[in-house]
């Protein structure tokens, strides 16, 4: 389903997922789906090579299925959160295999030009990104909470089972069928994948009062993102190591063509043989985990994914160049699952779908702009000095970003709910019930807290990393101010939207942040507990 893993040791079975039977049944289907998109992408990406002989055209078919990731990944994380995901999923897929189906026509037809191989491949890549997200997020559903780091190691390994078997089936069914036939396998795996979504039978979504509208919904996601400094160590990791590894991918249909002299029989192979190092890769990631480092990992991949590409700048043979991808597949489903898997570890469940797709952003925007540049070093530079140039860059942000530690990601991030409820004079209990709640706000909320002159520093620090948090949940503004009458009395205040947005706050808050609130608490030298007050905004009049 998706290319993720977790980031700690794995200690439970890895196969444990594959007893239960809605998990089974959607990882098989998702591994035929994905063979489908990789034999559909290795014809167009061979196809372009007949259509044009620039590596800037080349290197825009790949660009052309990143990119809508890039623009639309947050937006399709907002929809996995507020809609119903599985008939979400079957929309999707039905569109995409419009997409492929048109490409089988217009293959047939002898009509299909580079123009229309590139719309074609963009609109593909906009299915693509309306359903990663969604993937990603469906996946706690499927298994028990012990089970859930084995579900998300499975589905790299799905993915990269398709990665192996897709590339191989489309070089050969290129070569011997052409492409007409190859476009029509890759729209019967669609038929495959929506038929197991329809059976899934997956629990509709209750009716929930305090549900998120997109645009609420889109401003928490990136509200979370901008405060997570855990996320923001994983997109900065992402973004420099895909940025520079994006250089064989999108050359190689021009490497196995005209470095390594071959065909798209060989084009086939060599993708198949990256899904064959990715599976090896993925076998052996949780005997690494329990020897090195989530960082000493990173490091290792960006070191022998710059060796392949400087051993295939030297134009080997093809025996030679397939082990060579092997090795880069294995150094590439380190990096991915690695990054992936503690993406997913620091996320809590109400806004994993948005934020995942914040990092999809990453991971795309990374692949896009990587894909145009080396393109273009190739164009005025040779491929060879363009892979030697990308290693180059690997090997440098590799080191440099190897004292950038990813976070272990252990944290609970289960809701703690050990707020109360706020308390609601009767004349606005009405007014603050259903759709009417969203309506009203802002909403300004306020603690005052007795602490000592001793206690003062100390309080302040901790408090301020609590603002972390009540911003990450919803706060648009935060801050402490000093009762000048009584400097003893310190009053932390913050700014939410509406007060159906509050509510979700009170939902949001997880044990982390509830162990801060009550490190707080040491502080407070009042008799009774520090008093919180609700001021709701009048409306105007």
């Amino acid at each position: 389903m998706t290319d993720a893993s977790s980031t700690p040791p794995v200690r439970s079975s890895a196969f444990a997922p594959l007893r239960q039977r809605v998990f089974l049944i959607l990882w098989l289907a998702t591994i035929i789906g994905n063979a489908g998109s990789f034999i559909r992408d290795t014809a167009s990406g061979w196809l372009a090579t007949d259509l044009s002989t620039s590596p800037a055209a080349i290197a825009a078919v790949q660009a052309a299925a990143t990119l809508p990731v890039f623009l639309l990944a947050i937006p399709a994380g907002v929809l996995s959160d507020i809609l119903d995901r599985r008939r979400l999923l079957i929309v999707i897929q039905v569109l995409l295999g419009l997409v492929s189906l048109t490409l089988m026509l217009l293959s047939a037809a002898g009509a299909l030009t580079l123009t229309g191989l590139v719309a074609l491949t963009f609109f593909g890549g906009i299915g693509a990104a309306l359903i990663a997200p969604t993937w990603q997020a469906i996946v706690p559903e499927l298994v028990p909470r012990t089970d859930l780091r084995s579900a998300v190691a499975l589905n790299s390994l799905g993915l990269n089972v398709a990665r192996a078997i897709g590339p191989a089936a489309g070089g050969l069914l290129i070569t011997f069928a052409g492409a007409t036939v190859t476009y029509a396998v890759d729209v019967a795996t669609y038929g495959i994948v929506i038929a197991a979504l329809v059976w899934w039978p997956r629990k509709g979504k209750a009716s929930d009062p305090l549900a998120e509208s997109f645009g609420g919904a889109f401003r928490a996601g990136l509200r979370y993102a901008r405060r997570s400094k855990d996320l923001h160590v994983v997109l900065a990791r992402a973004a420099v190591f895909f940025l520079c590894a994006s250089a064989v991918w999108a050359l190689l249909p021009l490497i196995t063509r005209d470095l390594l002299q071959g065909s798209s029989g060989l084009y086939g192979l060599l993708l198949g043989a990256v899904g064959l190092g990715a599976i090896g890769g993925a076998l052996a990631l949780p005997t690494l985990r329990l020897r090195f480092s989530s960082d000493s990992l990173m490091l290792l991949a960006a070191l022998v994914a710059a060796s392949v590409m400087i051993a295939l700048a030297a134009a080997p043979q093809p025996a030679i160049a397939l082990a060579l991808l092997a090795l880069l597949g294995a150094a590439w489903i380190t990096a991915l699952t690695t990054l992936n898997g503690t993406a997913q570890s620091v996320l809590p469940d109400w806004v994993r779908g948005r934020a995942l797709a914040v990092y999809l952003t990453v991971f795309n925007g990374a692949m896009t702009a990587g894909s145009l540049a080396w393109g273009g070093v190739a164009e005025a530079t040779g491929l060879g000095t363009a892979l030697l140039l990308a290693a180059a860059c690997l090997v440098l942000t590799g080191t440099l970003f190897h004292r950038l530690r990813l976070p272990r990601g252990e944290a609970d991030l289960t809701p703690s709910n050990h707020w109360p409820d706020p308390l609601v004079a009767s004349p606005l209990a009405e007014d603050l019930t259903g759709d009417a709640a969203a309506d009203r706000g802002p909403v300004l909320i306020t603690i005052a807290y007795k602490v000592t002159a001793a206690d003062r520093a100390a309080f302040l620090a901790a408090i301020h990393r609590l603002s972390t948090s009540r911003r990450r949940d919803g706060a648009y503004a935060w801050g402490v101010m000093e009762d000048v009458a009584d400097p003893e009395t310190l009053l932390e205040w913050f700014f939410v939207a509406s007060w159906a947005e509050h509510l979700r706050q009170h939902r949001r808050v997880a044990s982390p942040d509830a162990d801060l609130q009550r490190e707080l608490l040491r502080f407070h030298a009042g008799d009774s507990p520090p008093e919180v007050k609700h001021h709701l905004a009048l409306p105007p009049t």
